[in-house]
């Protein structure tokens, strides 16, 4: 399962509202793991509305997620969240598959 708590939830929508995709409900959250950054592993995500065969399909606080099987072997429990404070504005991932991060928080290593 991948997570999405209230403030990533209220972000999702206010990017989908601002891509003028709010009305389409079969616009879903990608999300990945790329390779790349200091860490190693990076994430990535986009709005999509096409699912691939081995997606696995999530709907959590009322937020669909999909991300591919390879990209969920990283992110199983993985909580998304959103912060808007003084130490960074954006998306964060609670990754607890995580062995260590990068200062920036974008890329990861397991």
């Amino acid at each position: 399962m991948i997570y999405v708590s209230d403030k990533a939830k209220a972000q999702v929508l206010a990017l989908r509202q601002k891509a003028q995709v709010e009305g389409e409900p079969e616009m879903f959250l990608r999300v990945s793991v790329v390779g790349g950054g200091c860490s190693g592993l990076s994430y990535k995500m986009d709005f999509d509305n096409v699912s691939k065969p081995g997606d696995q399909v999530f709907e959590d606080n009322g937020v669909k997620v999909v991300t591919d099987l390879k990209s969920f072997l990283y992110l199983v429990n993985t909580t998304l969240d959103f912060s808007d404070g003084l130490n960074g504005k954006g998306f964060h991932f609670h990754n607890p598959n995580a062995s260590r991060s990068c200062a920036c928080g974008e890329s990861f290593a397991v």
